[in-house]
Formats: C-alpha cells, structure tokens, sequence
C-alpha cells in the first residue's frame, strides 16, 4: 500500500509461500501478464520493467496450478540441457504445438481419403447389379465377375478370396483410425454404412454362388442327355455302315452280283427281304445258269399263310419247267439246262388267268386260265432256289436249284414285249418296281454265296 507521502511502501508478507511451479504454468503466468499489459495500454521499459501510465495502479494476483490447468490444457516441454529464457521456452512450445497439428491434419487426411476411396468402390459394387462393379476395382483392374472361368469350383474360391480381401482391408482400415484418429473422426453412422454395404456385398456373393453351382447342375444333366443322344446316333450310324459295308463292299454296284448255289440240299438257298403286295399281275424276269440234271430244281418260290405254292417256277425230274399259281399248274415250253445263261421273263394277270413266257427276248408261249380272278396275295415269303412245304421252310433237297441266279426283278403289271427285249440284250437296265434287285435286299444262307456278276454282254456271249 502507498505510505502518507505517495511512496510505495514495503509489501506485506504473505503467511505462507505458494508451491514451486513448473515451467509451463510459470510460461502462462507470464504470457497472461504480456496480454494483460498490452490489453491495458500499458509499455514495459527496455529493462523489462511494466511502466504504468500516469494514474493507473496494477494488482498481481497468484493463481493456482488446477486453474491454470483446467483453462489452458498445454502439453509438458521436455527440457533439454537445463532452464530456458522464458521466451525461448514459449516459443519452442508452440513450434511444437504447431508441428503436432499439422501431422494431426495430415493423417486426418489421408485416413478419410481411404475412407472416400473405400466407400466409392462400395458404391459401384451395390450400383452395378453385381457384375460391373467387380471390373476394374477388384485385384488392381482385374475383371473377376464379367469374364468368369469355366469351372465353378475356381469361381468360388476365386469370389471367396476377394471377399476375404475386402474384410481384411476394413479392418486394417478400423484399425488405423482407432490408433491414429479419435472416434469424432470417423462417425459411428459410416462405420454402420461400411459394414452394412460389405454385408451386403458378401450377401450378393453367395448369390452367385448358388446360381454357379445351380448353372454346374445343369449343364451336368444337359451333358448327360447330349452324350446319351450322340451316342444313340453313332450306334445307328456304326450299324448302318456295317450292314453297308456287308452288303456292298464286294461289288462296283448294288445289282452286280450273283447267287451261287452249287449243290443240290435242302438248307442252300437266298432269301428276299422285301414281300409281295396284293397283286392283280406281275412280271418276273432273271438270268439263270443251270446244268442240273434231272430237272434245275427251284429258282424261285413265293408262299403266304394257307398257300405254300402261291407263285412257284420249278423243273422237277423229268417234267417240264411249270409256273403254279395258287396251286394251279401251267408247263412252260422253256429249255435251260445246258449249262449257259439264259435270260427268262413270265408274264401273268388276272383277268382271265393270262401268262407269257420269254427267253432271251423272246416269247416262247402264252396260255391263259391259269388261277383266274386270283389276286396275289401279300406279306408272304420269297425263297431263291427252294420249294417251300410252309411258309418259309420244309424244303426238299430234290426239288432245289443247283447254279447261279441274277438279276431277279419283279414287277405289278406286264411288261411289253420290246421292253422284255431290251433288257434281255442288255440295251437298258429297267429294275422292278416290286422286287428290286440289289444287294441288300438279298441273304443267303447254309453255304449259298455271292459274287460279281459277269457283265450283262459277256452273259449274252454265253448264249
């Protein structure tokens, strides 16, 4: 307090002196008495004395460490090397202050960078339908959902390791920010969001892994069906060119062949696999080479149910050659047992039982009431060089075709007379309409055989 005079006098004494105070609280202490003087006006001398503008007084009043703590929370300076000036002290506090917020910034920044980066990536993930979003973001640009492998066991293993990809960056994410940033950085909602999204996205990885293994299934029951069919293809297929291969390979063309039939039995003969239709008249033409004696025996036979002589042509002993129809009977003026070809055609019809026969071209007979008004009857059995007791069977050794038989065609009408003489001097080749003759529409059995057929002009030599 000032004395009478205006003199300062002797400053009390306090009754106990404050605790030592630590070299922060000691630097604020004096920053506020910098700011008070500045905020008062007043000037401090170059010797560090406050000079009091003409009429103003200062109190000083110590404050307590916890309110100076509590009102500016400041982090303790190391000390380095012993005491500092008081100014060099505040300053390098608050270099080091300065320096600490720009790191804090800095890492601040970078963390919601990635976050922003991480969150885009999840975006084009849900907005793409689960395909798009994978291109280009997954595995730096690798496409892992629009080019997808063939086999669905990659496909699942491959979707997998991506999805475990993207947890294990979340939480190296989570991780940085619980250690680097406080949780005002990041706000629980984007947390959610985060993990909401990477649900969702696993959620749409196991969709497509259901609709993989679903695709697998299918293809494996469509492939299943595709190999049973090819297989049934080539099985027919491979049946086909066997059953060509047996027929045809021996030949230049279907209908050069001939049947042998070189011993008198009961089990050689051929067999036509095609029958008969109705039939109201035929045509039954073939060359023939026979030196049998006795009789030729049996070129051909045709029986059906009820008839075994339905259309027969046999020389049997010392008769003559006869056509039966229908059990009927009529001898034919023929001769062709001299051990040559010989070219024989028969006509017959129906009406009023008419029939012709032809040899080499010529027409040698012709008579008529033979089985009139009968139709031929169908689906019976046509033997070559065997009679037939049934229906395909019971055949008898003296009445079998011994030689060699081609070209047997048979035709539903009846043929002209020039057209007769035409294919029996080899000036056309005119099949049956009926009974074609080809290879493979001819078996033979019991030691019967096939072979190339002398040409249609050697056989006319022969005549």
């Amino acid at each position: 307090r000032d004395g009478p005079d205006g003199a300062a006098g002797p400053a009390p004494a306090t009754a106990a002196r404050p605790p030592p105070r630590s070299p922060a609280a000691m630097l604020l202490v004096a920053a506020g008495l910098l700011l008070a003087v500045a905020a008062a006006g007043g000037r401090v001398s170059p010797a560090g004395e406050q000079e009091s503008p003409p009429g103003s007084r200062f109190v000083c009043t110590s404050l307590p460490l916890e309110a100076v703590g509590a009102g500016c929370p400041l982090p303790p300076v190391p000390m380095q090397g012993g005491a500092l000036p008081p100014e060099e002290e505040l300053k390098a506090t608050v270099l080091q202050l300065r320096e600490t917020v720009l790191q804090q910034k800095e890492t601040i920044g970078s963390q919601r960078e990635a976050i922003r980066e991480l969150t885009g990536k999840l975006s084009r993930c849900e907005g793409a339908d689960g395909k798009s979003a994978w291109k280009n973001e997954v595995g730096k640009g690798k496409d892992t959902m629009g080019d997808l492998p063939r086999d669905p066991a990659q496909v699942i293993d491959q979707l997998s390791r991506t999805m475990q990809t993207l947890k294990d960056r979340l939480e190296s994410l989570e991780h940085q920010l619980r250690a680097n940033v406080s949780y005002a950085a990041l706000p629980a909602d984007l947390r959610e969001m985060l993990q909401r999204r990477l649900g969702d996205l696993e959620r749409q990885l196991l969709s497509k892994v259901a609709e993989l293994e679903d695709e697998k299934s299918l293809l494996h029951n469509e492939t299943s069906a595709h190999r049973q069919k090819t297989e049934t293809a080539l099985n027919a297929l491979l049946e086909r060119v066997s059953e060509l291969e047996k027929g045809n390979s021996a030949f230049k063309s279907p209908d050069e062949f001939k049947v042998s039939l070189p011993l008198r039995t009961n089990y050689l003969y051929g067999k036509i696999k095609k029958t008969l239709p109705e039939l109201y008249a035929f045509t039954v033409c073939l060359w023939l080479r026979s030196s049998a004696s006795p009789g030729i025996g049996t070129p051909f036979s045709y029986a059906v149910p009820g008839q075994a002589n339905e259309i027969v042509l046999i020389e049997w002993g010392n008769n003559p050659i006869e056509l039966l129809i229908n059990d009927k009977v009529a001898q034919l003026p023929l001769f062709i047992s001299d051990g040559k070809w010989h070219h024989i055609c028969i006509t017959w019809t129906t009406r009023d039982g008419m029939w012709e026969a032809f040899q080499d071209g010529e027409k040698l007979g012709t008579g008529e009431n033979l089985a009139p008004w009968h139709p031929i009857k169908p689906g019976g059995v046509l033997i070559l060089g065997q009679e037939q007791d049934t229906v395909g069977g019971r055949f008898d050794a003296t009445q079998a075709f011994v030689g060699e038989m081609s070209q047997f065609n048979i035709w539903d009408r009846v043929l002209k007379a020039e057209d007769i003489m035409n294919i029996a001097n080899c000036s056309i080749n005119m099949p049956g309409n009926i009974i074609p003759w080809v290879d493979n529409n001819v078996d033979v059995f019991g030691g019967a055989t096939k072979w190339p057929v002398e040409t249609c002009e050697e056989r006319l030599l022969d005549l």
